[in-house]
């Protein structure tokens, strides 16, 4: 009789809980403070990620790279897909969007010593501005020829650039700015500030490559873990445990 029971038991545990569906390799980058190899259980994107496919069974590998290589091999479905990303018109045709999840302010940093207001786009033609390759921004930016754009691999380049005078702005997330200029920059830190208006306050999401068969299947699974973190309040726990 008890092994009937055990057997039993067994068998409501395992129906409980989502059978292990595999691995789902995300391509990324340091973006610090919400995603880096350094930081604690790799940053807040990185640990709602892998909680939001775990509930759904799978496991989740991240392999750091710079970021236009990390969209790159999504595009051509070499890796699962990439994050954190904003939604944007530029890759509709290449990729499945996930659900969104918190992200923060972007905008535009700028030397303080430097008299530079701005309230449309037009008032900074005349100046070069520090953006990351490969990046959707906005769409009304992106969209914009006329501007200057000066692109490099990461957020800490363009911030040294702009101590060194050699870019007049940068755009940026407001959290990612301030992170860094306070961890790498020294006494530069304290010459750099972000600007207001905000440019816009984004979300974040994961891109899926069209050209893989089974992504839909991973935004589905990565979308419905994600609704029941913010269900039972995990997501805002996962926030508050990374400070934001």
């Amino acid at each position: 009789m008890i092994p009937r029971l055990l057997v039993l038991l067994s068998l409501l545990l395992s129906a409980a809980l989502p059978a292990w569906a595999g691995e789902v390799r995300l391509a990324t980058l340091d973006w610090e403070p919400y995603i880096g190899r350094s930081l604690p259980d790799q940053g807040y994107v990185a640990e709602v990620a892998r909680e939001a496919f775990r509930r759904q069974g799978y496991t989740v590998i991240f392999e750091f790279m710079p970021w236009a290589r990390a969209v790159a091999m999504a595009r051509t479905g070499e890796i699962d897909g990439y994050l954190p990303e904003y939604a944007g018109q530029n890759f509709d045709g290449d990729f499945f969007l996930s659900a969104s999840f918190p992200g923060g302010p972007l905008g535009f940093f700028k030397l303080r010593s430097r008299d530079i207001f701005w309230s449309t786009l037009d008032d900074l033609k005349p100046y070069r501005i520090g953006v990351v390759r490969g990046r959707v921004n906005t769409a009304a930016f992106d969209a914009r020829p006329d501007m200057v754009k000066e692109a490099v691999t990461s957020d800490l380049q363009n911030l040294r650039k702009l101590a060194a005078g050699r870019v007049d702005l940068v755009l940026a997330d407001r959290n990612v700015g301030l992170f860094l200029a306070q961890k790498y920059m020294g006494a530069d830190a304290e010459r750099i500030e972000f600007m207001l208006p905000v440019l816009e306050e984004k979300a974040l999401h994961i891109r899926f490559p069209i050209v893989k068969p089974d992504s839909l299947a991973l935004v589905r699974a990565f979308d419905a873990g994600l609704a029941s973190m913010f269900a039972d309040g995990s997501l805002g726990m996962i926030q508050a445990r990374h400070g934001f």
